[in-house]
């Protein structure tokens, strides 16, 4: 009989113990690999939107949900404050702005898919949105504007910030281009989009205001409004621009896609967009 010190030891048992739970190891890892890829492929898009899109977006979110099986999930803002959730690192897939600049400072930060600098999908237009029973009429020239600013007829008018809403930006410029900034600045009424300074201006915290004439020609708001489409010149073009994020699944991608067609064209066009240049 061998003494204690000599007896052999089980090492083979150990390392093949060792061997198994290695492999079981990289079987879990495997699997842990296949099932992020499988999460991945199923997430649901999220998009952050600019807030002029909330009608027609919802309209082709519906339309590629019934072609496709799949739901999008739709975040609407001031395209200035979606910027800044992007870089700081907010959930979203797919980015619609409703000014290419943008698009193009992501891309330069290195903030977008593979740095890609998107595409365009829309040119907007801006409108003078006039609830019913005001006393403005809807008045592309704004001279009625003016008369009202002069005879006490206007208290508050609505527009989008213009410190990060670019619907906000263009009704500055127009109010400047006819000669009315100075005067309106103290009778101004800011939505923190152009969503809401369409609300403000249709639910009597106003007169009326310059909003996205895709939010004046949606029903909800054409029973309760006037409006009169501006001169395209009077700003700088409303340029709309749209770009996938990192870690954009499947569905962010086929959705992107999809808003390139000419089915969705159609539908921006029903909306008051009109198709870029690309």
């Amino acid at each position: 009989m061998l003494p204690k010190h000599t007896r052999p030891r089980t090492a083979p048992a150990t390392s093949r113990r060792h061997a198994m739970l290695a492999a079981l190891g990289l079987a879990w890892a495997g699997l842990g690999a296949q099932g992020a890829r499988a999460q991945n492929s199923h997430t649901v898009a999220t998009v952050a939107a600019a807030a002029s899109l909330k009608f027609a977006l919802e309209e082709l979110a519906r339309d590629f949900l019934r072609d496709t099986g799949q739901p999008v999930r739709l975040v609407f803002g001031a395209s200035g404050n979606l910027y800044s959730q992007v870089l700081q690192g907010a959930p979203f897939h797919l980015f619609l702005s409703a000014d290419e600049a943008l698009v193009e400072q992501l891309a330069q930060a290195g903030r977008t898919l593979n740095q890609d600098r998107g595409r365009n999908y829309a040119q907007g237009r801006l409108a003078l949105l006039v609830p019913n029973g005001s006393p403005l009429q809807p008045d592309p020239t704004l001279q009625d504007l003016r008369g009202a600013l002069q005879d006490g007829r206007l208290r508050r008018f609505a527009i989008a910030n213009p410190s990060h809403a670019p619907y906000g930006m263009r009704a500055r410029e127009a109010l400047q281009h006819a000669g009315l900034w100075e005067d309106i600045q103290s009778r101004l009424v800011f939505g923190e989009n152009v969503a809401q300074a369409a609300q403000f201006a249709t639910s009597g915290s106003a007169q009326g205001g310059l909003v996205a004439y895709a939010l004046a020609l949606a029903p909800e708001l054409a029973a309760r409004a006037r409006h009169a489409l501006l001169p395209a010149e009077w700003h700088q073009p409303l340029t709309q621009r749209m770009v996938l994020l990192p870690g954009a699944p499947p569905a962010a991608v086929a959705f992107e896609r999809f808003l390139t067609t000419p089915q969705a064209e159609a539908v921006l066009a029903r909306h008051g967009y009109s198709a870029p240049a690309r």
